[in-house]
């Protein structure tokens, strides 16, 4: 049933309210990078790196070069390690809109889902990113423990993630906070499976930017099915 889920969201992939949340997603993610490393060429300004002073040395141009250099190279690794999770991030305050789609087209009996506040949606977000960012991280620094099972610890570990976080987007609109938990708790090994379907495309280039869209549409088809056997 979860493979069906999947067909019924990739079906969907040209309904132009997923195109909108797809392109809001980027564009922002773009803007907030480009920001960050505005931000931080105005930091190396501010202390002046061209006249970098060196002990004994007294003032070293060299050393200022090599650090302006040097963070373009740095905003430029960032980006790719960054750019996933963040734009997977900042499409999700966009998902109720993926989901939205998804039940005038698919459940076009239920009524309006009441919308989440914008606050609990930045809130949601920005547990959501420190969350990946964090047990990302983690999982990279103990890498050596388990290197000859890495893949498999990466798409786990972000499995059950974004099966936690895409479930309660789909639930929290029709259940409230509460019950959405309540029933992610009760089908947490079916979620964690379709989590972990969702996190493969992660490593694949571009494929990886529909992660959310895909995500947010599969799993409210998910959540019905749930709701409709509870």
């Amino acid at each position: 049933m979860i493979f069906s889920d999947i067909a019924k969201a990739i079906g969907q992939i040209g309904d132009p309210r997923f195109r909108r949340v797809l392109f809001l997603g980027i564009g922002l993610t773009l803007a907030l990078l480009v920001a960050a490393y505005a931000a931080f060429l105005g930091l190396l300004d501010w202390i002046d790196p061209a006249s970098f002073d060196l002990p004994f040395l007294g003032p070293n141009a060299f050393v200022g070069g090599l650090l302006s250099w040097g963070s373009i190279v740095l905003m430029l690794v960032l980006s790719i390690f960054l750019m996933i999770p963040v734009a997977s991030a900042i499409t999700s305050m966009f998902l109720e809109d993926v989901a939205d789609a998804v039940e005038v087209r698919h459940y076009p009996h239920l009524p309006p889902a009441p919308r989440v506040s914008w606050g609990d949606a930045i809130r949601d977000t920005l547990s959501f990113l420190g969350l990946l960012v964090f047990v990302n991280l983690v999982a990279l620094l103990l890498l050596p423990l388990y290197w000859f099972a890495a893949p498999l610890v990466f798409y786990l570990i972000n499995g059950f993630l974004l099966g936690r976080e895409y479930f309660t987007v789909a639930a929290l609109r029709r259940e409230g906070r509460a019950q959405a938990k309540a029933l992610r708790r009760r089908h947490m090994g079916e979620i964690w499976f379709a989590g972990t379907l969702m996190a493969i495309p992660l490593t694949v280039p571009v494929l990886n930017l529909l992660v959310p869209i895909l995500g947010a549409a599969t799993f409210t088809h998910l959540y019905h099915r749930i709701a409709a056997r509870t």
